[in-house]
């Protein structure tokens, strides 16, 4: 099982948004595939964002960053 769970994450990515507006993140996938990209990059050699144990698989850290706040979704339209 997934800690944090998909809903904490999405409340962590969302933290910002007012009401009314569009959340930035509405689903798991969009999670799975932030987090995805950003374990991809840290197997590709990007420094992780957050404190690290020997062993810790790159999509955990990934993890960790966004329920951090290290890292942030941007929808496709910001990009």
């Amino acid at each position: 099982m997934l800690h944090p769970s998909y809903t904490d994450l999405m409340c962590v990515v969302n933290k910002d948004v007012e009401e009314g507006e569009t959340k930035v993140v509405n689903s798991r996938y969009s999670i799975v595939m932030a987090t995805a990209k950003r374990a991809r990059e840290i197997i590709d050699g990007s420094m992780p964002l957050v404190d690290t144990r020997g062993g810790e698989k790159p999509l955990s850290v990934a993890i960790d960053e966004l329920n951090q706040g290290k890292i942030k979704v941007i929808g496709e339209e910001e990009e």
